[in-house]
Formats: C-alpha cells, structure tokens, sequence
C-alpha cells in the first residue's frame, strides 16, 4: 500500500493507533510505519499512536490526542481552567485527569500529564466538539475543585491570589449550585474550605 492511499482511508482520525490502523486495514504491513516516519509523511507521539505530519497542531488537536493516548482521562486543571480563561497564563503542557496511575509523556509534539483520581471523583467532564475533533474536557466548576484538590498547598486566600483568576468568566461560566454540589461529593473538609475562600473573592 503506498502512502496516498493510506491517508485517504485513516484522514478522519486525528492521532491514529496501531488498532486503528488494523481495524481500517487488516492486512497492513506495520513496517511501513518505520518507513514514512524516515521520510517525514508521519510523526509518532508515543509508541504505537501516530500523527501525520502535516497536520496543524492547534489546542483542540492536543486536547484530542491527549483523550486518546492515555484512557480513560479527561482535559482538566491548568489546561482546562486556561481553555475557559479563568487563569491568564500560557500552558506548556496538557494536564489532565485519569482513573490510571499518576503519568506524564514528553513526546515531541507537546507535554502530557495525567494525575489520578479515584473512580468515585471521575465525573463533571463533558464533549466539546470542535473544528478539530472532539475531546473531553472537566465542566467548568470541576476543573476548579480538581485543581484545589490535588494542590494541597493552596489553603489561605493569599495563595488563591497569586493564581491570578480571571474573576470575569469565572461569574459568567461557574454555577454556584454545581460548584457547591461536586465539591460535596469530594467530602473532603479542606477542599470545602478552599472553595468557600474562592467563592468569596469571585462572586
């Protein structure tokens, strides 16, 4: 198979596996991938995930790889709470949340890293669908508790500050009454704290 036709039949992934490669091609002699890596037609993310190399990476597209190569996870924490303005920093890697053990890619295409929650804390993410592909991200108010609950060192009104939120969106896109209600589903005192505190300065 030359390479033309191999796009043509994989074009609607956006990172493509070994499995996928298999399902769309049965047949398919792996080998070739060692060959077009050479010459510059694919590029691989980690080992047996795939991107061609062609492709324009944009956020929704590492948002996208980022579900994909490491399951189950969702988009959350600084990329997330970036993805809807509430911080005003760049992010130089895609964080997100995982039921799998606490991991972190650095492929040449961008910085992955997941870090563990127990299934019971695994909700509060939803599809966004976008130009690129669809991804799962946290809700808005989910990436906030995520990301107070696994920076324990965030506790007094002082260190909310100098995470420099953008209280604007934060009051257009944070329902109270979501916020209150995952945040009671952690039954963690010190989070509810936390909250209470960030409540305070933004609403």
């Amino acid at each position: 198979m030359n390479f033309i036709n191999f796009k043509n039949l994989l074009k609607k992934f956006t990172v493509f596996s070994l499995q996928d490669i298999k399902m769309v091609i049965p047949d398919f002699y792996i080998q070739r991938l060692v060959e077009w890596q050479k010459k510059g037609y694919i590029k691989k993310i980690i080992r047996k995930y795939y991107i061609f190399s062609d492709l324009d990476i944009d956020e929704n597209i590492l948002f996208n790889i980022s579900n994909k190569i490491y399951k189950p996870s969702y988009i959350s924490f600084e990329s997330a709470m970036s993805f809807y303005g509430f911080i005003p920093e760049s992010v130089y890697s895609v964080t997100a949340v995982t039921t799998r053990k606490t991991y972190k890619f650095d492929t040449l295409t961008a910085k992955f890293s997941y870090h563990t929650l127990n299934k019971k804390l695994y909700f509060g993410y939803k599809t966004v669908n976008g130009k690129s592909g669809n991804f799962l991200i946290a809700e808005p108010e989910k990436a906030i508790i995520d990301y107070l609950y696994i920076n324990t060192h965030i506790r007094k009104r002082e260190d909310i500050e100098e995470m420099r939120f953008n209280s604007i969106p934060m009051r257009e896109k944070i329902h109270k009454n979501i916020l209150d209600e995952y945040t009671g589903r952690f039954g963690n005192k010190l989070l509810k704290e936390r909250i209470s505190i960030l409540k305070g300065m933004i609403f």
